[in-house]
């Protein structure tokens, strides 16, 4: 008798059509979401296209968001759409429109945490509740890191959409951290400098539709390691953040919004008590 270790897809339970959530799935009560109402959100701030007139009340606006927040939308940040709303197709193609044999060829590791590749899970413990949440996680930087043989080829342009991204997304990545570290009064490269050589990873989270959105989290709470995460949201939402004891919905703005988030490395340096964030489970899907 065989038996696979390949762990169960969430988008495979989704389309299976159960009307209840498995147990292995199910946040205790403590941590189960509870559909905050908070009017506030993130604070949003215009880049104007990185114009240098502009510098002093744009890197004063970030030093403020980042004391306060540690998180906030930025706008007018000079990646184009185009290359963002390639990224989202690819990645609604690939989770949408591909068999599964075709999405397991790239499988990660599943007895690795962080490994890169198509999964369901980033933590090795045995007893930790589960994620309703797929995901690719792409090592694009270093560029010695990069191989995109081990990503998708349907479509047809996918490699080139996930590079062209990581390019763009890591200079607005620097152009921010350079700002970070002028509010702090220090030279612009000095954060950068301290968090050590760039690494980058492009993780796209598939949140397929859950029958109990009430008992379950896509992703439950915690803080990103590294130095900043940059996130394209969709229309459907469901990031919180932890302020001030309470969980507070990230709304999706459209357009051309970007969220930012300091990491552990950049929350030492700024944020006085860290960033801690979930995601929490709706009936709709979202890549």
């Amino acid at each position: 008798m065989e038996i696979s270790a390949e762990p169960i897809r969430v988008q495979s339970l989704a389309q299976a059509g159960l009307n209840q959530v498995p147990p292995q799935y199910i946040q205790p009560p403590q941590h189960r979401p509870n559909r905050p109402s908070s009017s506030t959100n993130i604070p949003l701030i215009n880049l104007f296209g990185l114009d240098p007139t502009r510098r002093d009340s744009v890197r004063a606006s970030i030093g403020q968001a980042c004391r306060d927040w540690g998180a906030f939308h930025v706008t007018n940040h000079g990646v184009p759409a185009s290359i963002v709303d390639a990224i989202k197709r690819a990645g609604l193609t690939f989770f949408n429109d591909s068999s599964v044999e075709d999405k397991l060829k790239y499988a990660c590791d599943p007895s690795s945490s962080a490994s890169e590749g198509y999964g369901s899970r980033m933590l090795e413990k045995d007893d930790t509740v589960l994620d309703w949440r797929d995901y690719f996680d792409h090592h694009t930087l270093p560029l010695r890191r990069r191989n995109p043989t081990r990503w998708p080829h349907f479509p047809a342009d996918y490699r080139q959409v996930v590079s062209e991204y990581s390019d763009q997304i890591a200079s607005l990545a620097r152009e921010l951290l350079g700002l970070a570290s002028e509010s702090l009064g220090l030279e612009t490269r000095r954060l950068e400098e301290a968090v050590g050589e760039f690494w980058q990873n492009i993780t796209i989270s598939y949140y397929p539709p859950c029958p109990q959105p009430e008992l379950t989290l896509g992703l439950q709470a915690h803080s990103d390691f590294g130095a900043i995460t940059l996130l394209v949201q969709d229309e459907v939402g469901g990031l919180e953040v932890l302020k001030d004891g309470e969980w507070v919905p990230v709304k999706p703005l459209g357009g051309d919004a970007i969220v930012v988030l300091l990491a552990d490395q950049t929350e030492f340096w700024i944020v006085p008590s860290g960033l801690e964030l979930r995601r929490s489970e709706t009936k709709k899907c979202s890549a």
